[in-house]
């Protein structure tokens, strides 16, 4: 059912509901009017009546009976259409005329807010009680039928219900006219979004306003949408592109190590004669192939997983803590290295916990591995300083150094030295990590000037939750370097 047909529909429903609601209220009004200038008339009647009634009883009391018919034809003619009962102290009546309850009913002896109601025999009458004083008292009683005002009330009532039925159809067909024309750019909107081609995005959906506030939002909530809809098939589209590159990258890289620990299985199976000392190399080259493939398959995993990561994993977070976390954890790793860290008691970034942790680890790793001299251990002095606004992170080493030419290739992936233990992505980690983080790495040489010094600059956390936008294109694992 069309919105217009509802609408059109709820208004001839409401709107009648809506003229009987008021007419019902409007006639209490009438009634109550209708019945104060009944009351009104009586109590003008009484205050004109009363002096006739007066000499009335004072011409009965001395015995004056032409008198007394005189101001019964006065009193009577004073009321109109009224009744009247008069009544002298010792209880007889002396007029009585007019519409009035018939005998017995009971008569209020006063009736000082005004007129009252007495019922008799199913009828309801509006009761005046006047006290006359003077040399003659007495009490004469006005009467009129409570439901004199009865035919007014119906005309209202009837008029209240033309009205109603009336108004049914007539509202009606202006709500459908007007619901109409009001729900026009909602169904030009609506044939807009069917005819549109989700791949096309955002861009072919313009949201020209049109003054109607429903219709915009609702437009802008589809623009939203759509934006939303290509955004989330870009993330789908490049973690399947992900995924396909890192079964690429795992098939290729592992196939080097699985031939040879295949060689060295076979060189095992047809040789069982093979000496002590040739046995314990090849099941030494077996563990080395066996690590490397262990370290490549993590590398490969981390950055696949900082290719997916979401603005919803990154937090506040102390750099000095984690820092001292992995630097002990490195220590415990290659016992024989010498690390020493410089660290403020509390250095806050807005970032990664794990990616941070994995820049680190692999930062760190690097430096043991390849940050010393031959038959001489490693030596790593890690340092945490603020800066302008940035953490700054450096980690020197007593290593051969890496020579400015070669300073941007060794964050390529698979790129490492020949017959280096690595898997060529450990320093591909820290790029991806702090480009994430909005950061810098940069390589250079220690102030002794031997070794290498790898310095890494992240932003700080303002006093509010920084605006973190992730690269828009990530894909180490993807790449061809």
């Amino acid at each position: 059912m069309k919105l217009a047909t509802r609408i059109a529909l709820s208004v001839t429903v409401v709107v009648p509901l809506l003229v009987l609601a008021a007419g019902l209220l409007v006639l209490g009004l009438v009634s109550r009017d209708l019945h104060q200038q009944q009351d009104t008339r009586l109590q003008d009647r009484a205050s004109a009546v009363l002096p006739d009634v007066k000499a009335m009883l004072t011409a009965d009391l001395n015995g004056r009976p032409k008198v007394e018919q005189n101001q019964h034809r006065k009193v009577l003619g004073d009321v109109l259409d009224a009744g009247i009962r008069v009544r002298t102290t010792d209880g007889t009546v002396v007029l009585e005329g007019g519409p009035q309850p018939a005998d017995p009913v009971r008569l209020p002896e006063q009736t000082p807010g005004g007129p009252v109601t007495v019922r008799a025999k199913g009828h309801a009458w509006r009761v005046l009680t006047v006290p006359v004083a003077g040399p003659a008292p007495g009490t004469f009683w006005l009467f009129t039928p409570a439901s004199a005002a009865d035919p007014q009330v119906v005309a209202v009532r009837r008029r209240v219900l033309l009205v109603a039925l009336l108004a049914a159809p007539v509202s009606g067909l202006l709500a459908y006219g007007l619901a109409g024309r009001a729900t026009a750019s909602v169904r030009r909107l609506s044939r807009r979004a069917a005819a549109l081609d989700p791949g096309a995005g955002a861009a072919a959906f313009p949201t020209a306003p049109v003054n109607i506030t429903e219709v915009d939002e609702l437009a802008c909530a589809i623009g939203q949408l759509l934006a939303r809809y290509e955004e989330q098939a870009a993330r789908t589209a490049q973690a399947l592109d992900t995924a396909r590159s890192f079964s690429s990258a795992a098939s290729h890289e592992l196939r080097t190590p699985l031939m040879s620990m295949r060689t060295d299985l076979d060189v095992l199976a047809a040789h069982p004669d093979l000496s002590p000392a040739e046995r314990a190399e090849i099941v030494r080259d077996l563990q080395s192939d066996h690590a490397r493939l262990l370290d490549l398959l993590t590398a490969l995993r981390m950055l696949a997983r900082g290719d997916l990561v979401e603005v919803s994993a990154f937090a506040p977070l102390d750099l000095s803590e984690l820092v001292d976390t992995v630097v002990g954890e490195t220590a415990r790793r290659h016992p024989a290295a010498r690390l020493e860290a410089e660290l403020p008691p509390e250095l806050s970034v807005f970032g990664w916990d794990a990616g941070l942790a994995i820049l680190l680890a692999n930062l760190l790793g690097n430096a043991v591995v390849h940050g010393h001299l031959p038959d001489s251990p490693s030596r790593i002095e890690v340092r945490l300083r603020a800066e302008g606004g940035y953490a700054v992170l450096t980690v020197d080493d007593a290593g051969p150094g890496i020579p400015s030419g070669e300073r941007e290739a060794v964050f390529r992936r698979f790129h490492h030295r020949p017959g280096s233990p690595g898997s060529g992505l450990g320093l591909t980690l820290v790029a991806q990590q702090v480009a994430l983080h909005q950061g810098t790495v940069t390589i250079g040489t220690p102030p002794g000037g031997a070794g290498t010094r790898v310095e890494v600059r992240l932003p700080l956390s303002a006093a509010d939750a920084p605006t973190l936008r992730l690269p828009r294109r990530r894909d180490w694992i993807s790449r061809g370097d």
